[in-house]
């Protein structure tokens, strides 16, 4: 079996900038982790890959600076990395993203696709079913658990509100991993020394223009248009009220809730 997990290198930092003129992220200078959903879905596959013998290739789209991303992946005992990087790819929302992604994977070959939910700098949960889409294959999102039964067929446990589904699906398929589905191992020496000695493959435009629409990527391709950004404003601090007994404290709060028209 052919596993391939799709990641995202995303800002370790609840104090993101934004470019005013694009409204998207500057990640320039802002430390980087591998998104938390999809550390989970590196971890399943590495478990898949110790029961049935499986290849583990995890597969990153973004600037030259995802490379750090890709070799912790390796370092944890992916076999192969792939960097999706092109200047024609900058930009891109979740449409366009999960079209250059589809030609990657197309170029790669997979038998089973694993993604996190959600990636923690847009909270969407769209490129993974998008992908899947583009692909024609079928998906499960929220996924927990997973259990190869032989014969291409996996049985999956899903997370729906207060329950769980059971759902059984024929490779290939793709799988959205929550981030408390598997505890991501730690990385070894062993893994780290061979992850910088390891090749990163890259796959540019060129390499994909045959199988790329040109108006589906990129900025000027992308569906979604951002009429304006901000970051979080901080709080101001609060009123605090000492000295008072608990009647007069309950006629304090009413006062000011009637005050703010909430009561």
């Amino acid at each position: 079996m052919k596993i391939a997990v799709c990641i995202k290198q995303v800002p370790d930092t609840t104090e993101v900038k934004l470019d005013p003129k694009t409204n998207t992220l500057i990640r320039e200078g802002v430390p980087s982790i591998i998104n938390p959903d999809d550390k989970s879905g590196i971890e399943t596959a590495l478990q898949l890959k110790e029961q049935l013998g499986a290849t583990v290739t995890v597969v990153c789209m973004g600037p030259p600076q995802a490379d750090v991303a890709l070799r912790e992946a390796l370092a944890m005992g992916c076999d192969e990395a792939v960097l999706v990087s092109s200047r024609e790819f900058g930009g891109s929302d979740t449409y366009a993203t999960a079209h250059i992604l589809a030609a990657a994977l197309k170029k790669i070959g997979y038998d089973l696709i694993l993604t996190g939910r959600q990636a923690i700098d847009g909270d969407t949960a769209q490129v993974g079913p998008q992908l899947a889409e583009q692909l024609g294959i079928p998906q499960v999102s929220y996924a927990m658990n997973v259990k190869s039964e032989g014969g291409g067929s996996l049985l999956i446990k899903r997370q729906y509100e207060e329950c769980y589904h059971t759902i059984r699906v024929k490779t290939p398929c793709l799988l959205t991993f929550l981030a408390e589905a598997a505890e991501p191992r730690y990385m070894t020496v062993r893994g780290v020394v061979g992850a910088y000695n390891s090749e990163v493959k890259m796959l540019s435009f060129e390499d994909l223009k045959e199988l790329l629409n040109p108006e589906w990527i990129g900025l000027n391709g992308s569906p979604t248009k951002v009429s304006k950004s901000f970051t979080k404003q901080a709080k101001g601090q609060g009123t605090k009220l000492t000295g008072l007994s608990a009647d007069e404290a309950v006629a304090a709060i009413v006062e000011k809730l009637d005050e703010l028209h909430v009561i």
